[in-house]
């Protein structure tokens, strides 16, 4: 038996790069895909470039092209799957877009579309399905569903000429979790990826694509091809993974690792309140102390990256 056999899904973002690859390894693992995109190209959905390649080997996918960051549309993409296919067990958040440029010259409308996008978005779509799940759950059928969202290094970390970009993207995360608690006793898992991938989006970031550059092709595997990350999206998504929850993961090629979440470092403490001439040498030792660390944490990654 195949490990989504069965399965319906809603992917959104799913006309190239991640979401797209997320769709054929979906498809080819037996679930039934709603493929949702915006976007045209030539005159063409590229969702209805992606069903047609799933349909081609037997598989079965819709198109969707509504706008994940209206409250009405997402509702009607996780509608679609329901009506189309009977039902819901998956969503993964995947749509994006990027809007690169430093805080001082940023424009309003730059900040509010790669939030709507991404953050709201996610929630929008999550809340919907949600809602399904959780009125399913309260009929007596007790099936539950899943939920992997996308988060990024720079929404784990931070990244130069995103400061729309970054807080969206960590934002999904700490939503993660917060759905994962929340959703937890309708039997629904919620994870997120963070994926380095050479897609489209990523190259247009000149960061990330130097990022990219320090990762060197291997014989017959290529660590950035976006489909490396399907995989884990489709087992989180599958009831081999339902126990997993709450859980961040970052993928490069063959490379997973887990997120903590924020956690304290160090601690000075004194029995009273600190005064500002204290606070100075305080200060000081905690940053210096941060500064060695994050300098070993550096060479160390970079050290496990180059890795032949």
């Amino acid at each position: 038996m195949k490990l989504l056999e069965n399965k319906i899904a809603v992917i959104t973002g799913a006309g190239r790069g991640l979401g797209r690859a997320h769709a054929l390894y979906f498809a080819e693992q037996g679930a039934k895909v709603i493929v949702n995109d915006v976007k045209e190209m030539e005159g063409e959905y590229l969702a209805d470039r992606v069903v047609k390649e799933i349909v081609s080997t037997g598989g079965e996918a819709e198109s969707n092209y509504e706008d994940v960051s209206s409250f009405n549309g997402a509702q009607r993409i996780i509608e679609q799957a329901i009506d189309a296919f009977g039902g819901l067990d998956i969503l993964v958040n995947n749509a994006g877009i990027l809007r690169d440029r430093m805080i001082f010259n940023m424009t309003e409308k730059e900040f509010d579309e790669v939030i709507n996008v991404h953050l709201k978005g996610t929630f929008n779509c999550t809340r919907h399905a949600c809602a399904y799940w959780r009125e399913r759950f309260k009929k007596g059928d007790h099936r539950g569903g899943s939920i992997v969202n996308t988060t990024s290094e720079a929404g784990m970390q931070g990244n130069i000429g995103q400061s729309n970009y970054a807080p969206a993207k960590s934002g999904i995360a700490t939503m993660t979790i917060v759905v994962a608690r929340e959703m937890k006793k309708y039997n629904v898992n919620c994870n997120c990826i963070s994926p380095l991938a050479r897609t489209e989006l990523a190259l247009s970031s000149p960061p990330v694509a130097e990022v990219m550059k320090l990762i060197p092709a291997k014989p017959n595997f290529d660590p950035l091809d976006p489909s490396n990350a399907s995989p884990l999206v489709a087992f989180l998504a599958s009831d081999k993974g339902r126990r997993i929850t709450g859980k961040v993961f970052r993928i490069i090629g063959g490379k997973i690792d887990l997120y903590k979440t924020w956690e304290i470092e160090s601690t000075i403490e004194k029995d009273g309140r600190w005064e500002p001439d204290e606070l100075e040498h305080v200060l000081a030792k905690l940053l210096e102390d941060k500064t060695r660390q994050e300098q070993t944490d550096l060479k160390q990654g970079l050290e496990k990256i180059l890795k032949p």
